[in-house]
């Protein structure tokens, strides 16, 4: 290294080779670690290895942020309650170009990566599609060259670690940060003060104008973390910062020496809980305020954060809206239109009407869900209690567009009313949904029946207010972790069929249609689903204990555990095939093995009741010899992203079964198309336009479409007619009804029963004959070995539209307006300058 007084740092970029590699690792090991060849722990070799790789991650890092402030473009910032990467060892490898040569480096080492990388624990950061998509995105927004940061919260426990223990669903801590992290870098000089409660007065600001003072407030310090996010093939490395809450004294020697050990450390406790656990059960109060409090830490610190990075390489703030996009995913970080106004009005000295152009021009919005109960309302006592002066900037936001509601519709009190930022009705609230489409120039939907369901009823009125404003933006997946990372081997067989372009230009599947009709093509095809069966299949013996066969058609349904995904029509259709096998002995079924895997939230009965069932069916179903050569049931515990990667390339049938109008999008359904598995579900969120692009006869839909279901509430449901007219259905309900899976806990699952029969929120029963008839055409196909081959390779040819990458580039060009950035090789930079923005003021090397 040359001397640090000499104004250009000469920096000796790391080797990419096998032997590179080698040194790094082992140099790790004996000098940050303290280990050698007799003493190193299996993860000590994994950290090894993950710090090698992560050094070389470092290089790209440093000369990606200098390069965005020597060019000063316009930057996205993410705003996202989660993130759920998964692991990061294999995916950064792939992205780097290294796995090859870091696997050989370890084999020469007498380690192996595959073992490593087993060693790394899921970060804790998300809870189903929301947090999937954000990582998704974030592969993209590099992999594109965008100059993006997402920002998030550091949670030090994940949702929970599911467990089930006599069929239950048991949550335990999800403590994913236990052992060390080696993809992240503490960044304790950008620490922010973010504040608490406290009043309002007036008073005057550093310009000496009058504003609105926010005093007397409690405070919590937001310490960052940085990951670096690399591109695929690409040099560009994104940064993903997430905030951790700290106390700003740790400790009150005070009350210490005076005895009270508790209440010394009693701040630290309060503040940290803050950032302790993704996702609080928010059927109490309590659970409530430290969901606001995380919402408000995350916006907070961030907009600090941004503006700093902003004010580096600007001056003054009538720019700012050309150099700042923050897209907001979903409602969680709505809190940031009010709190830039706070900034803009009451340090910045803005006037109302030059503040409110600028937040407008910097936000955009994603709505997840037209759900009316997951629309987030927070009452307006609580927002008074902790962010009072939000409070008041939200009332004058509504003031302001309520006027311009009533001069367009003048005399209609009824739509100011349904128009309102405050629910009246009951308890006051602010509709945080109604607050992020005001406060942001574009709204998007998820997938285009989702953003016509948007349009057409929760936001209509908004829509029709402004109709510039809403814009459709299917969601997408990213390829390199979810076939190129997941499934190697498939990877291997398309490259081969159609070269390598299609990992960063998922159309280019396009070209392996006409090898459907190659008959070695589908026999290797065939070879290389089974080849991604076995590793399953050993998993699931090895971990649960149970044996299922490759040779079986494998029926998955994973993901969160909700009454509209129906993974409650599944188990009624476990019933009837178990039911069907057992009346016709000595008759030929298909072989199927239903896998079932999620998340109940906590506090939610009905969701972990309807995995005490799968589990108690599974319990009789595998028990029983009467049927273990044709249907097996299997319940995956602690459903994750790693589980993920290894269920999805085996799979072969994908259960996108939600009531219709119900699925924002999914992207479980493009993650199993994308892989080969065909789709059975409803015409439902993206399963819509995966039809449009796979073809009606390379998919299995079945079901009410969104505007019968409507209709047939309206008119009034009754599921008993549909019982009626049905006797195998009348049988599965009967086990229900009967205790036959809960002999020893009678009455177990009758309110399951019951509300089936007289209520049936979900319309299960309605839909259950068609989903039946149309289980009994994936058996056909099943057997029909070349036509489901067809079928299989097809649904991949045909996924093209549902990349990320798609996605990321529609965000860009309609919504954010930027433009990608070269960033240089090491190998074309001779030196790294820090003169032109000192660290102490720019961001070196992640900022």
């Amino acid at each position: 290294m040359a001397d640090a007084s000499n104004p250009c740092w000469q920096i000796q970029y790391k080797s990419d080779d096998v032997e590179g590699l080698k040194r790094s690792i082992l140099h790790n090991l004996e000098y940050r670690l303290a280990k050698d060849h007799y003493s190193a722990t299996a993860y000590d070799k994994f950290l090894a290895t993950a710090y090698a790789v992560a050094e070389r991650l470092i290089e790209r890092w440093i000369i990606t942020q200098q390069t965005y402030h020597q060019q000063n473009p316009k930057r996205v910032y993410y705003l996202s309650m989660e993130f759920l990467l998964g692991r990061s060892l294999g995916n950064s490898l792939i992205n780097l170009g290294l796995y090859d040569a870091c696997k050989e480096a370890l084999d020469g080492l007498g380690m192996d990566l595959e073992e490593l990388r087993a060693y790394e624990s899921d970060a804790g950061l998300g809870n189903g599609g929301l947090g999937r998509l954000a990582a998704c995105f974030l592969d993209s927004l590099a992999t594109m060259n965008i100059p993006a940061h997402g920002y998030g919260i550091r949670y030090e426990y994940g949702l929970f670690h599911q467990q089930v223990i006599d069929g239950r669903q048991v949550e335990t801590p999800d403590n994913w940060l236990a052992l060390p992290n080696p993809w992240e870098i503490a960044r304790p000089e950008y620490v922010f003060r973010v504040r608490f409660g406290g009043c309002v007065s007036d008073g005057m600001n550093d310009y000496g104008a009058f504003c609105r003072t926010w005093e007397d407030c409690s405070e919590v310090l937001a310490m960052p973390y940085d990951t670096p996010i690399p591109g695929f093939c690409t040099e560009t490395v994104n940064t993903l910062r997430l905030w951790s809450a700290r106390a700003t004294e740790r400790f009150d020697f005070r009350y210490f020496n005076d005895g009270d050990y508790m209440r010394a450390s009693e701040e630290q406790v309060n503040s940290e809980n803050i950032t302790k656990v993704l996702y609080p059960n928010d059927n109490f109060f309590v659970g409530k305020e430290l969901r606001l409090k995380q919402e408000y830490l995350l916006v907070s610190a961030s907009l600090q954060d941004i503006i700093r990075r902003y004010k580096v390489d600007n001056t003054g703030m009538d720019g700012f809206a050309d150099h700042v996009a923050i897209q907001l995913n979903d409602t969680h970080p709505a809190l940031a239109i009010p709190e830039l106004m706070r900034i803009f009005l009451d340090e910045e000295s803005m006037t109302w009407e030059q503040a409110w152009a600028l937040t407008v021009r910097t936000f955009a919005y994603t709505n997840h869900t037209v759900l009316p109960e997951a629309l987030e309302e927070w009452p307006v006592d609580l927002l008074e209690k902790l962010l009072p002066r939000h409070l008041e900037i939200i009332y004058l936001i509504n003031h302001h567009f309520l006027r311009e509601v009533a001069q367009r519709y003048p005399g209609e009190v009824d739509r100011l009313r349904r128009m309102s930022l405050i629910a009246e009705d009951g308890v006051k609230r602010i509709r945080m949904a109604y607050l992020a489409t005001v406060g942001s120039h574009k709204i998007n939907g998820v997938s285009a029946l989702h953003t016509r369901l948007l349009t057409e009823t929760i936001l209509r009125e908004f829509a029709e207010f402004w109709p510039e404003r809403f814009t459709n933006v299917t969601n997408g997946i990213t390829p390199r972790r979810w076939i190129v990372k997941a499934n190697p081997s498939l990877t291997q067989l398309i490259t081969s069929a159609i070269g390598n372009c299609w990992v960063t230009d998922l159309a280019a599947l396009r070209a392996l249609e006409p090898f459907a009709e190659d008959a070695s093509f589908r026999d290797e095809w065939r070879k290389i689903k089974r080849v991604c069966k076995h590793p399953f299949v050993e998993s699931v013996q090895q971990e649960l204990g149970i044996t299922i066969s490759a040779d079986s058609l494998f029926d998955v349904q994973v993901k969160r555990l909700h009454e509209y995904k129906r993974q409650l029509l599944f188990a009624l259709f476990m019933i009837a095939e178990y039911l069907r096998i057992k009346d016709n002995p000595g008759m030929e079924f298909v072989p199927r093995t239903c896998l079932v895997g999620g998340k109940a939230a906590p506090g939610y009965y009905r969701a972990k009741l309807v995995i005490r069932l799968i589990n108690a069916i599974a319990d009789v179903v595998n028990r029983d010899p009467a049927v273990n050569g044709f249907l097996r049931v299997v319940f995956l515990p602690n459903y994750r992203v790693s589980l993920a990667e290894k269920l999805i390339p085996a799979a072969d049938l994908s259960e996108q079964i939600s009531t219709a109008g119900k699925e924002a999008s999914g992207t479980g359904n493009m993650k199993f198309a994308l892989n080969g598995a065909i789709t059975i579900g409803t015409l439902d969120g993206a399963n819509v336009e995966i039809l449009e692009e796979v073809g009606e006869e390379n998919i299995f839909i079945f079901g009410m479409k969104t505007e019968e279901v409507v209709a047939l509430k309206q008119h009034g449901y009754h599921p008993w007619e549909y019982i009626q007219a049905n006797t195998e259905l009348q049988r599965v309900l009967h086990l229900l009804e009967c205790d036959f899976f809960c002999p020893g806990e009678p009455g177990l699952f009758r309110i399951l029963h019951d509300e089936l029969v007289q209520w049936d929120e979900y319309c299960l029963l309605a839909d259950f004959a068609a989903y039946l008839e149309t289980q009994g055409r994936v058996s056909d196909a099943y057997q029909d070995v070349e036509r489901w081959t067809r079928m299989s390779i097809l649904n991949v040819a045909r996924c093209g539209k549902f990349s990320s990458d798609r996605a990321i580039a529609q965000y860009a060009r309609e919504i954010w307006q930027v433009r990608d950035i070269h960033v240089p090789s090491p190998d074309e930079v001779v030196e790294v300058n820090f003169t032109a923005h000192p660290p102490s003021q720019a961001d070196v090397p992640t900022g």
